[in-house]
């Protein structure tokens, strides 16, 4: 059964979220109050209403309580809206709410309202793009909850040639290489990583660790 989502708000970062949804297949109503970004979410989403969610009763007409997830995306631009809303979306039975926040008060306001996440995509994006930027051998990096990250890393040119079992990743710094991406063309195979082979430049680790961990082995290289 295709999962039924509701997202409120259509900024970029809305408009981007529901776009995303309806093509992974599920059924996305799509809700602002400004006409134009209704009529541009119109052409993917399942239903896509001009309705000011702020008013009393709009959000009731929703039936937030029948989705599967319920996305208050207001931009900072309307902050009072953001909560007024999320907290809205709980009192009416919604069963997850993901909220969107652009400042710590705000996360915090949207915890205590009910949101059961807080999403701050700005942020996250800055801190991925900084970590990139400063770190030529980390190709990216995702966040799997508060205390686990998942990093796609080349091997510094002290790591090549050395094998997994030398290197000593876990005792050292904490990192668990989990796969091999063995060449840099297209479609190069993603391997299960052998300790007794040796790293070459041209292969990508894909390791977990605790956030900050990748970091200290970047500072040792």
């Amino acid at each position: 059964m295709k999962k039924q989502a509701l997202v409120v708000g259509l900024g970029q970062f809305g408009m981007s979220l529901a776009r995303s949804l309806a093509e992974r297949g599920a059924e996305v109503i799509a809700v602002d109050a400004r006409t134009e970004r209704v009529q541009i979410a119109s052409k993917f989403a399942g239903q896509a209403l001009c309705v000011d969610a702020t008013e009393d009763g709009a959000l009731e007409q929703l039936a937030p309580a029948r989705r599967d997830i319920c996305v208050c995306a207001i931009g900072n631009e309307a902050r009072e809206g953001a909560i007024i809303v999320t907290a809205l979306l709980r009192q009416l039975g919604a069963r997850f709410v993901v909220a969107r926040a652009a400042d710590d008060l705000t996360q915090r306001i949207l915890t205590l309202v009910g949101a059961n996440e807080v999403v701050n995509p700005e942020r996250a994006f800055g801190e991925r793009l900084a970590t990139r930027l400063i770190y030529d051998e980390i190709l990216d990096e995702l966040p799997l909850g508060p205390d686990l990250v998942i990093t796609n890393l080349r091997p510094a040119e002290s790591m090549v040639g050395r094998n997994l079992i030398e290197l000593a990743l876990p005792r050292r710094f904490g990192l668990t290489v989990v796969a091999v991406r063995q060449g840099d063309a297209d479609g190069a195979a993603i391997t299960q990583p052998d300790p007794r082979r040796p790293l070459r430049a041209d292969d990508t680790l894909i390791v977990v660790s605790p956030p900050g961990a990748v970091q200290k082995l970047a500072g040792s290289w």
